[in-house]
């Protein structure tokens, strides 16, 4: 199987210090390690489509404001019966060894609401500041999902939040 994917990096100020929201994933399969909000597109969803409806499932929060959308195209009306959008994503990934192959794209986001407190298989929703999730990765960065893992680091790195030692 491959798949691909649609993540949130959801993102506010508080007291002027930026927070994002990180979860819990709570499955059967899984090991309840900290992620990103996010998930499989369905086929011919689009990212965007499927980055709002996951945030929502996951979180209870309503996606207002997505970075580089402003920049999408898209080929409706030409073609009735193929279309394709184009956009600029935050970040992209791919996994180049493990057991599930697949690809996904970093959404930098705003939203609006009130986080759940259990979500579409989703526990543990919280806003954190991103220096604390520093903390968090670099005590034990297996202690975050595997697909993330790099996300974060990324998303850290460029926030301008040194990595400790």
């Amino acid at each position: 199987m491959f798949y691909v994917n649609s993540r949130a990096i959801i993102e506010r100020f508080n007291d002027g210090e930026p927070e994002i929201v990180i979860q819990r994933r709570i499955k059967s399969d899984s090991s309840s390690k900290f992620e990103l909000p996010g998930g499989r597109i369905e086929p011919f969803e689009s990212l965007i489509q499927a980055l709002i409806r996951e945030v929502k499932e996951e979180t209870g929060l309503d996606v207002y404001e997505i970075e580089g959308n402003e920049k999408r195209i898209d080929t409706v009306g030409i073609n009735p019966d193929f279309e394709v959008e184009c956009l600029q994503p935050f970040a992209a990934y791919q996994t180049v060894k493990g057991p599930v192959d697949s690809v996904g794209y970093y959404f930098r986001c705003k939203a609006m609401g009130e986080l759940l407190e259990a979500g579409d298989e989703t526990a543990d929703i919280q806003w954190i500041n991103i220096k604390e999730l520093n903390k968090l990765y670099t005590a034990n960065p297996l202690d975050f999902s595997d697909v993330d893992r790099a996300g974060i680091k990324y998303y850290l790195r460029y926030m301008g939040v040194e990595e400790m030692k």
